[in-house]
């Protein structure tokens, strides 16, 4: 069965003069045009191609790579905007619609949006949504508290950043948890905080527990290294000071100073912090 929206294997059934025929068995088949043909193949061999709609509505093949697959979130630009709807850069000849009733807001053409695609089943179309929370459910939650996530990172709140989580529920990441710079569409490693009474997950961007100690530690040991040994940051420092030259809280600075001092790495003074050891942790 030749799926659409995503890579298929399938057998080289015969060739024509647009192009090979593919498929999983004598009676199917769908085209791959000259254009993507291999310059070296013989009837039998298998080939990995993306399937999807022509301009024209027929199926077809591809040896292409599109950015998003079906059943995925991904960040894409809007190249077009009509009368049908936004149209999606996704590597492909034929770009990828937003219909407007599917656009959180009216999309604008030359932006940036997380979306989802998905198989309309009355069209038969591969088509995108900007409106994510239909594909998303926090109802029966596949996540536990300290599990570690991949993030997508979709849109900024009045709270924080709403994230999705391994593809599946809709997450939240404090403003006053975030040590680095993010922007809508990136993909991160997080870690499940707290879930609450209602399902809805809160997300860290840094490990928990003893997990952040050691590369908290390490992380201000490289700096020392590249700071000449120093660094004017000591346990009395200003939040934001060691939010911005080291990405990380005074909670887990604090933290990672305590295990470099205690190995006698550093030596802590009113000025700073200094390197004292030559080895690797």
């Amino acid at each position: 069965m030749i799926e659409l929206g995503k890579f298929n294997k399938l057998e080289i059934l015969r060739h024509t003069s647009v192009g090979l025929f593919l498929g999983t068995g004598e009676h199917s088949g769908i085209l791959l045009p000259n254009k993507y043909v291999p310059k070296d193949y013989n009837i039998g061999d298998v080939l990995t191609v993306f399937c999807y709609l022509d301009y024209d509505e027929r199926p077809i093949a591809t040896t292409l790579e599109p950015a998003i697959i079906v059943n995925e979130f991904q960040l894409l630009k809007v190249i077009e905007v009509n009368e049908f709807g936004a149209f999606m850069d996704w590597g492909l000849e034929k770009h990828l619609l937003v219909p407007f009733r599917e656009q959180r807001n009216k999309m604008r053409e030359g932006q940036w949006y997380v979306v989802y695609c998905y198989l309309d089943e009355r069209s038969n179309r591969l088509v995108a949504s900007n409106k994510l929370e239909k594909f998303l459910s926090n109802e029966e939650l596949t996540v536990r508290v300290w599990e570690e996530v991949d993030l997508i990172v979709t849109r900024k709140t009045d709270l924080g950043w709403e994230v999705i989580v391994n593809n599946q529920h809709k997450g939240l990441v404090y403003f006053n948890e975030v040590f680095k710079k993010i922007s809508v569409g990136d993909f991160l490693p997080g870690v499940v905080k707290a879930i609450r009474g209602d399902n809805k997950i809160d997300i860290s961007l840094q490990p928990l527990g003893q997990k952040i100690i050691e590369p908290a530690a390490n992380k201000i040991y490289e700096t020392l290294k590249h700071h000449n040994g120093f660094l004017a940051l000591n346990d009395k420092s200003n939040p934001e000071d060691i939010k911005e030259e080291l990405q990380m809280s005074k909670k887990t600075f604090k933290k990672g100073l305590g295990t470099l001092y205690k190995a006698r790495k550093i030596d802590i003074k009113n000025d700073g912090i200094y390197l004292v050891g030559s080895e690797e942790l």
